[in-house]
């Protein structure tokens, strides 16, 4: 399975501060449990690459919206 593919598993995301500094990123679904800690630099860099990911999609979804038309 790859970023571009698409899939029918769900899980639930919870993103906070630990008691240790630490920025965690938490997955939990059916059978998963998983959590990533990440120091506050890694954790900004994180959310660039979100924010990033999220310019380039809205740009992708403009144009097949306007190739529609």
């Amino acid at each position: 399975m790859g970023i571009n593919s698409e899939s029918d598993i769900s899980a639930n995301l919870q993103i906070g501060p630990t008691t240790l500094g630490m920025v965690r990123i938490y997955l939990a679904g059916d059978g998963l449990d998983l959590p990533l800690d990440f120091d506050p630099d890694e954790a900004e860099e994180i959310a660039e690459e979100l924010r990033a990911a999220a310019a380039s999609a809205r740009k992708l979804a403009q144009g097949a919206k306007d190739r529609r038309r």
